[in-house]
C-alpha cells in the first residue's frame, strides 16, 4: 500500500516577492533548466510554480527532486509529456491560466479530486484549484509482502477522509508521511519515492513537500473523488 520512506525533509512554502515578474519573465523565456541547475532562473521557476499551486517547497534556486515533481505536475496538468527539462513551453504555460475541467463539476466547493489516468491530485477551495500535484497510485498488480498477498489497486469512487496520521508511520508495507486515509487502509501520503508511473500498493503517493501542505488543508470528512484508470 505505501511507499518506502526514511526521513522527512524540512521545508517551507515561501510566497514569491511582489517584485518578481515582468522584468525577469522575458529574460528567462529562452532559458532551459534541468534537474541539478541552480540560480536565479530556478528561483523564478519555483516562485511561478508556487503561484500556480504546483510547488510547496523552499524557494531556494535549487532544481531538486521536489521541484522536478512540481514541473511534472504542471506538465501533466497542461497536457504536456512530463519530463524534467523546463523550456519555452513550460515558461509559456506558467504565464497563462489553466483551462481544465474538473473531474466532478458538481462536487463540493472544498474537495479532493484524484485522476488515475493523469496521475494528478487536485485540492479545490471555493471551487478553485488550490493545490495540484503529481502522484503515484496503485500499480494494479498482485503482490505478496511478509507472508500476506493482495492487489495493488487504488479504488475508484466517492469517499471521505476518515482518519489522519501526522508525521511518519510504518506498517508492514513500508513508511508513510502525513497520511490521510479515505477508504480502509488506503491513504494519500507523502513519500520519498513518487515515480512517473503507478507504483504503490494502493495508496496515493505525494511528494514530501506537497504532502505537508496537503495535510494542512484537508481535514476529516472532506470529500475525495477518485476517477479514471491507469490503463
Amino acid at each position: 500500500m505505501a511507499a518506502l520512506g526514511v526521513a522527512a525533509a524540512t521545508v517551507c512554502a515561501i510566497p514569491a516577492p511582489a517584485s518578481a515578474d515582468t522584468d525577469q519573465a522575458g529574460q528567462v523565456s529562452g532559458v532551459v533548466l534541468r534537474p541539478g541547475d541552480k540560480g536565479e532562473a530556478v528561483k523564478l521557476l519555483q516562485q511561478k510554480l508556487h503561484r500556480g499551486h504546483y510547488y510547496f517547497g523552499k524557494i531556494n534556486g535549487v532544481y531538486d527532486e521536489q521541484t522536478k515533481m512540481a514541473v511534472w505536475a504542471l506538465q501533466k496538468h497542461r497536457k504536456m509529456m512530463p519530463q524534467g527539462e523546463v523550456g519555452s513551453r513550460v515558461w509559456s504555460a506558467l504565464e497563462r491560466p489553466a483551462r481544465r475541467r474538473p473531474l466532478v463539476p458538481g462536487g463540493g466547493a472544498n474537495r479532493v479530486e484524484i485522476s488515475l489516468r493523469d496521475q494528478l491530485l487536485t485540492v479545490y477551495r471555493d471551487r478553485r484549484p488550490a493545490l495540484i500535484t503529481h502522484i503515484s497510485s496503485g500499480a494494479e498488480v498482485r503482490y505478496c509482502e511478509g507472508g500476506r498477498c493482495g492487489n495493488a489497486v487504488t479504488p475508484v469512487g466517492d469517499f471521505r477522509v476518515a482518519r489522519r496520521a501526522p508525521g511518519w508511520t510504518t506498517g508492514r508495507l513500508g513508511s508513510m508521511f502525513n497520511s490521510l486515509y479515505f477508504v480502509g487502509g488506503i491513504a494519500m501520503h507523502g513519500s520519498t519515492k513518487v515515480p512517473l508511473r503507478p507504483a504503490s500498493h494502493g495508496c496515493v503517493r505525494v511528494p514530501l513537500t506537497t504532502s505537508k501542505r496537503l495535510f494542512e488543508m484537508v481535514k476529516i470528512g472532506e470529500p475525495v473523488y477518485v476517477r479514471g484508470s491507469i490503463m
